[in-house]
């Protein structure tokens, strides 16, 4: 048997509906970010630069991308004899075939996995936040506080802690109490989703707790720790970390990365994150083209005007096209004479001559107002979008549409085409 002293499990199975269109094909986590990374590239170069080296990554949701994306871990020097990166999808059993059902149970139904390598410590970690955190440092508090349990937590603003679970702690950190989601707050320490566990903890409560239906570490596992008299600490954190599960916070966190001086630095030296890096060639930014304040991705081909957005690989923006604000994810193409402010473009997208988006005022969303908001026009994978038309904003574009798709030549700010080959918006 193979002995390791700690593990991590990196939940990566979620469709993160919140992101609308853009996770209608593809799993949250492998979903591009910054250009030419992916979000589960975050918590795996944060794994193997904290001397992690064995990695379970849990999928479900459509992850077809995702394994092709890791596939042996090479990017991350996580292809290693013993350890390394392993994809574990849901698998039929004799008796039945399960589903993840959630997050705990996904991991209880990886126990087997877990105890080939007979850890000391589990790391349980999420695949969609976008941060740097030395797991190593977090695992010296865990042993220094002889704890069952740590959680990783953030002090969050007051008003807006009621949309996590929040920690409640003594003078010496250890978690008192703690509420999932409270209206009224005590406290402003929010978990963030990262628990080391002594295994032996894990293994009890999970064994325990595994006909509990939806099983979640932060409503059922934590509370029955607790309960059993188990070490539980907050262990705080204070640097960048974003949850980039909303169109507004993704789009927050992909313009940050343009200011003069990023919060949070893709290129530090002794903090890589790293990618799978496909060979491409250099940008062609033309002679009359016009860069300001752009990340770039290679192979990118400009002839317009960019300003203040985020470029894949392999996009092309034509001649006298303008685009500000906006992310455009690898291998789509912007025709001539475009206007595009403040939009999210996805994979392989092809956007026709003299297209507006984000056209006219605001207008609540008339489908799902709660996704498609800040003002934004989504455009989801594999989209096409004719020529001459004006796209409004707060807006969800699905599939290849056609001149018919948009009465008068305009699509309205708050409308949704979801077209016969993409699937619903």
């Amino acid at each position: 048997m193979i002995k390791k002293e700690m593990i991590a499990m990196l939940l990566a199975g979620g469709q993160g509906s919140r992101l609308g269109v853009l996770t209608e094909k593809v799993a949250k986590p492998a979903v591009a970010f910054g250009g030419k990374y992916r979000i589960i590239d975050f918590p795996l170069s944060n794994c193997i630069n904290s001397g992690i080296d064995t990695v379970g990554v849990l999928t479900q949701y459509q992850p077809l991308r995702l394994n092709t994306h890791i596939g042996i871990g090479i990017p991350w020097d996580l292809d290693r004899n013993e350890g390394g990166v392993t994809v574990l999808p849901p698998y039929e059993k004799s008796s039945n075939s399960e589903w993840y059902t959630g997050t705990a149970n996904a991991i209880y139904q990886n126990l087997d996995y877990m105890e080939q390598y007979n850890p000391d410590y589990v790391l349980i970690l999420s695949g969609d936040h976008i941060y740097k955190m030395d797991y190593e440092v977090m695992l010296d508090f865990h042993k220094a506080n002889k704890a069952d349990i740590t959680i990783a937590c953030m002090p969050v603003p007051i008003e807006e802690a009621s949309r996590f679970g929040i920690m409640v702690t003594d003078e010496t950190s250890r978690i008192v109490e703690f509420e999932e989601k409270p209206e009224k707050p005590s406290s402003n320490l929010a978990s963030m989703g990262i628990y080391i566990f002594s295994w032996r903890a894990l293994k009890e409560a999970l064994v325990a707790l595994k006909d509990q239906s939806n099983c979640d570490f932060g409503k059922h596992i934590l509370p029955y720790c607790k309960e059993r008299g188990r070490r539980l600490f907050a262990y705080e954190y204070n640097g960048y970390w974003k949850d980039v599960g909303t169109l507004g916070s993704y789009w927050e966190a992909n313009m940050e990365l343009i200011d003069i001086i990023p919060e949070f630095n893709l290129y530090e030296e002794f903090w890589r994150i790293y990618t799978k890096g496909d060979i491409i060639p250099p940008q062609y930014i033309s002679s009359d083209a016009v860069i300001d304040r752009c990340l770039i991705g290679e192979g990118a081909e400009i002839y317009g005007e960019v300003r203040n957005s985020v470029i894949g690989p392999n996009v092309v923006i034509g001649k006298g096209s303008v685009v500000r604000d906006s992310i455009i994810m690898r291998n789509s193409e912007v025709g001539e004479n475009v206007v595009m402010d403040k939009a999210i473009v996805a994979e392989d997208v092809k956007i026709g001559n003299q297209v507006v988006l984000g056209d006219g005022e605001e207008a609540p969303n008339v489908l799902k107002p709660s996704v498609y908001a800040f003002g934004i026009v989504t455009i989801g994978e594999k989209s096409v979008i004719p020529d001459d038309v004006k796209i409004g904003k707060n807006t969800a574009i699905s599939g290849v549409t056609t001149p018919a798709d948009y009465p008068d030549g305009v699509l309205p700010g708050g409308q949704v085409i979801a077209a016969k080959d993409g699937d619903e918006a």
